[in-house]
């Protein structure tokens, strides 16, 4: 099977700014991206992606005579996935109006890609589907998705287990060890949810970790850290302090004290010692969160929403984050004070007023940033950064003020 996951126009410009550097696919809910939960599902098949030109350089899109393409903001169950297996060229799958699924020729591919695709045939698919429309959908079914993931990676292997004496557990059996991890005089309280502990992640001394929980592929949660349930923390990160119904998508540290709840940070971000963020007004009023779609707030329907901020963007200590900020691409932030509630894309400062963070210095400590994991910037990154830079202008009003 040759199988394409395509950005929907709509819920791609929702899920800015997460998206601004990513396929909806590449978006991480639960253990797994969305991508990753199709591969589990349909292991045999072929996978790329359908996403903005800028992207596809990165992102590969690889075409076939015979395709089924599927939202690529779609979380995937067995049942779904068997029946757009089950689609016949020219059919399409959907659900209130949202197409689902379809299949057809490099054609239609190219007929979807100009916005003149048609189909031929519609199916209406009757059970419920997990969609990520929104930032907010992001932790909010996190704790769904944790559940459906350690079941469906753990399914017929066994857990390295927990050998350290000085570690507590509760309902181990719910409790996933890959090799190579390492847990240190910690909790692990598996009674309300699953935790699973990737390759080569380690757990340090006096950790608390309350499931559903992921931490991810060699990443660590600091001494003393606190971990509560709904919480994932994506592949090659730090963790430290309080961390609550949050997504961490991965690459990214947030190794000190502080609270972070009810939240998604993008890759390469770095949060500053005793950074902490609100998730709950005062007034215990519906939370409303800037919406790149709207180019203005949207209310979410939630009383507990926190921070969402893009890939390689980074605070100073002390930084105070109100509820419900959008932070874009690429910001630095630092000083006392509350910053505004919508930062923009390579905004450099604080509550005090922001500048333009230049494009050449961001991209200097993005390398730099890079080099510690030995990686480095291609030249891909290079050019989705300047188009990011370029197209976020409008956004970074100070500008027009000089």
């Amino acid at each position: 099977m040759n199988l394409i996951l395509f950005d929907d126009t709509t819920l791609r410009k929702q899920l800015l700014p997460l998206t601004f550097t990513r396929p909806v696919a590449a978006l991480r809910c639960g253990i797994l991206t969305l991508a990753e939960k199709w591969q589990y599902l349909l292991p045999a098949a072929d996978i790329s992606y359908l996403t903005e030109e800028y992207l596809q350089q990165k992102f590969k899109l690889v075409t076939a005579s015979d395709n089924i393409l599927a939202n690529g903001a779609i979380c995937p169950s067995a049942a779904l996935t068997k029946k757009i297996e089950q689609l016949q060229p020219g059919e399409c799958l959907v659900q209130n109006g949202t197409i689902l699924a379809f299949r057809g020729s490099g054609h239609v591919v190219d007929l979807y890609r100009s916005g003149s695709f048609t189909p031929v045939q519609e199916l209406e698919w009757p059970e419920p589907v997990t969609i990520i429309a929104h930032p907010w959908n992001i932790f909010g079914n996190n704790g769904e998705q944790l559940r459906s993931d350690f079941s469906i990676i753990t399914k017929g292997r066994s857990s390295a287990g927990i050998n350290d004496v000085h570690t507590r557990t509760y309902n181990e059996e719910d409790i996933f060890v890959e090799e190579g991890a390492k847990i240190r005089a910690a909790i692990l309280n598996a009674e309300d949810g699953p935790i699973y502990i990737g390759k080569g992640a380690q757990v340090h001394e006096g950790a608390i970790i309350k499931g559903p929980f992921a931490l991810c592929e060699h990443s660590n949660v600091n001494q003393g850290g606190k971990m509560r349930g709904d919480t994932t923390v994506g592949p090659y990160c730090k963790v430290g302090g309080e961390v609550n119904n949050s997504v961490i998508l991965g690459y990214s540290n947030k190794g000190h004290e502080g609270f972070l709840g009810n939240s998604v940070l993008g890759e390469w971000c770095n949060l500053g010692a005793d950074t902490n963020n609100s998730n709950l007004k005062n007034n215990y009023a519906n939370v409303k969160l800037w919406s790149y779609k709207k180019g203005g707030f949207v209310d979410t329907g939630l009383q507990f929403c926190g921070l969402i901020m893009g890939d390689h963007s980074k605070c100073g200590i002390n930084t105070m984050f109100n509820t419900g900020t959008v932070v874009g691409v690429s910001a630095n932030i630092f000083g006392d004070g509350f910053p505004r509630n919508f930062i923009p894309s390579f905004a450099w400062g604080g509550a005090n007023g922001f500048t333009t963070y230049k494009f050449s210095a961001a991209m200097e400590t993005a390398g730099l940033v890079l080099e510690r994991r030995k990686l480095s910037l291609s030249e891909a990154d290079l050019a989705i950064m300047q188009h990011i830079f370029d197209q976020t202008a409008q956004y970074r009003v100070w500008e027009s003020k000089k």
